[in-house]
């Protein structure tokens, strides 16, 4: 599973990756998460509100930050 956090870095960002990493522990999943900064290619991928998140190459979400138990629906779905 490929997934990726898009965000300037900001708290929200932050946040986000942490409920990532903690829903994919609870799934029992292993995955690299990856944080993207540029501009470029969070716009690139479409995501005009951050923090965006993309699982395998799609774009799962963007402008807010989920609940741990919204993420493990989201990746263990």
């Amino acid at each position: 599973m490929d997934i990726k956090v898009l965000g300037p870095g900001c708290r929200n960002c932050v946040t986000l990756e942490q409920r990532t990493q903690r829903a994919l522990s609870e799934l029992g999943l292993t995955a690299e998460v990856e944080k993207v900064t540029d501009p470029g290619q969070i716009v690139g991928y479409g995501v005009m509100a951050t923090p965006g998140l993309v699982v395998d190459g799609r774009v799962v979400l963007s402008g807010k930050v989920p609940s741990v138990r919204e993420l493990t629906g989201i990746l263990g779905g």
